[in-house]
């Protein structure tokens, strides 16, 4: 049976406005342990740690060499996947999931038809600030994410207020329901459950991909850290789901139940060398997304790392100006069915 090692980074829980940490992401491969081995002494013969950890060698720009190798070697000789997450572009999904959709959902409309939701979130993401008041926009995507934490009639008063403070009328289409505090939106912030922790997420678009990539039934390890804690959870309860229904969510991914997926164990990763290549394959992710759209001399590493990427090998939640191309490439999605199943059969 094939086992995918999955490492992660930029978990920050419930807080997706973290500005240290602007992305969450994870990576999955498929490597036998003593190939993964023999990689890393090949490309890291002198590692005196007791793992490889990309932290530790990033600080040293003379292992950004063999780092970019190592990864090469991984990805075009293994089966790997890896998910980048733009925290606060999700953090604004999720806010029109929960402040803004119900109300279309009583409407009778979908919120989520050929991706309308993507769309208006890049919309809200990249002009947003300018036309709605940068303070007030983030002040009010910090009490979006502190209502849903704290669920109290109070946090919920101080989300209204904050989106009220905001030239809402710029996007009443997002902001209105929440601005006239429309009863169903109230609620579904307020629903046992729900949260603005990216885990699930990103722990969802990598097991979409690797359901396709898994030639038959196959079995997943991570880390046994606290901020995988979660994921294990998670993995359970996926694995555990044995209704057969299919989910169209793009143009190239559906997530069809039950799931080849067939285990899920955490290890330390001390143990495991494919762990340790999944923490280098994330770790490397995440330092070149973070430097995204920051001035020109860190191009390269941009370049660097995610040129060596097949399309297939990558899979993002980013925003994207790019309309149409995204209203075809989630044209026929079942969000909204897939949203429904999901809150009635794994909601906490």
């Amino acid at each position: 049976m094939e086992c995918f090692s999955i490492d992660e980074s930029g978990y920050t829980g419930f807080d997706l406005l973290n500005p240290a940490q602007r992305f969450q992401g994870a990576c999955a491969l498929c490597i036998a342990p003593d190939t993964a081995r023999s990689l890393i002494l090949r490309h890291f013969p002198r590692l005196q740690a007791s793992e490889l950890k990309y932290s530790a060698l990033a600080r040293r720009s003379n292992n950004r060499a063999r780092l970019l190798a190592l990864q090469k070697d991984v990805l075009s000789k293994h089966l790997c996947v890896t998910m980048v997450c733009d925290k606060r572009f999700l953090l604004i999904l999720k806010f029109l999931d929960f402040a803004t959709e119900p109300a279309y959902y009583e409407a009778d409309l979908d919120f989520y038809q050929d991706g309308q939701n993507f769309a208006l979130a890049s919309a809200l993401y990249y002009a947003g600030p300018a036309l709605l008041g940068a303070i007030p926009f983030d002040a009010t995507l910090h009490a979006f994410q502190h209502a849903v934490r704290e669920k109290t009639p109070e946090s919920l008063r101080a989300l209204v207020e904050a989106a009220r403070q905001m030239d809402w009328r710029q996007f009443p289409e997002a902001f209105g329901p929440i601005v006239h505090a429309a009863p169903a939106c109230l609620s579904a912030i307020a629903t046992k459950g729900v949260t603005t922790d990216a885990a699930f997420v990103v722990l969802q678009g990598v097991i979409s991909r690797l359901e396709v990539m898994a030639a038959g039934p196959y079995r997943v390890e991570h880390d046994r850290s606290d901020n995988l804690r979660s994921y294990q959870q998670e993995l359970q309860r996926l694995i555990s789901h044995t209704n057969s229904i299919e989910f169209k969510q793009t143009k190239i991914t559906s997530l069809r139940f039950p799931l080849k997926l067939a285990s899920a164990d955490q290890v330390d990763s001390k143990d495991s060398p494919a762990v340790q290549l999944a923490d280098v394959m994330v770790g490397a992710a995440m330092e070149a997304a973070n430097t995204l759209g920051q001035p020109s001399e860190h191009t390269n590493l941009v370049q660097e790392v995610f040129g060596q990427y097949a399309d297939e090998q990558l899979i993002h939640i980013l925003p994207s100006l790019d309309f149409e191309a995204e209203k075809r490439f989630r044209q026929g999605s079942q969000a909204t069915e897939f949203i429904d199943y999901f809150a009635t059969h794994f909601a906490s």
